[in-house]
């Protein structure tokens, strides 16, 4: 996997994409510490905002967690537009008989928007249908302590769902075909 391309902090409205790239490829090298991922994004970095990196890094020197920076970096370049945009498209964002293309998109759109707990619970259960809704709260009771414990759970009973449609469909057109009678043949 090649690098990220290098981010110049001119303007925000790349900052997002960049940092995605960044988290995903330092995915692949998770057994770098802390100052090894910050010296490495400041290698991606160039003008305004390796001015801004090398100020901090002076400023700290080594008293600074991978998790402060990750935040002082997004709070200094974070697109809000491109926040607000992604949290609109989460709130108008519907299933539509696909758990599985629902929760893909879901989740890119939740990159941006960081919807968490209560909020990101919220979307999820205004976009579902009644009958996964039923399907989730049916088969599981308790409270979920994670996000990540509520979506896998809405993804199983979305799975169950559509798998309990598919069979419908099937039986049904089973059922078409043996009313129907066998197919005349003609041998003329």
């Amino acid at each position: 996997m090649e690098n990220p391309e290098k981010f110049d902090g001119k303007s925000s409205s790349t900052f997002n994409q960049w940092w995605e790239a960044v988290t995903i490829y330092l995915g692949f090298n998770a057994e770098t510490v802390d100052r090894q991922n910050i010296a490495w994004v400041g290698t991606l970095l160039t003008d305004t905002a390796l001015v801004w990196h090398l100020h901090r890094y002076c400023k700290l020197r080594d008293n600074h967690t991978w998790a402060t920076y990750t935040a002082a970096i997004r709070a200094e370049y974070r697109n809000e537009q491109e926040v607000a945009d992604a949290q609109l498209k989460l709130g108008q964002l519907r299933y539509q008989g696909s758990i599985c293309a629902y929760l893909m998109e879901f989740r890119a759109l939740n990159n941006f928007a960081r919807g968490t707990s209560k909020a990101l619970r919220e979307k999820v259960d205004l976009a579902m249908s009644d009958t996964v809704m039923y399907m989730r709260f049916a088969h599981y009771l308790e409270d979920f302590a994670v996000d990540e414990g509520f979506l896998q759970t809405t993804y199983q009973a979305g799975l169950q769902v559509e798998k309990k449609k598919a069979l419908k469909q099937a039986r049904e057109q089973a059922k078409k075909t043996v009313s129907r009678g066998p197919a005349k043949r003609d041998d003329k």
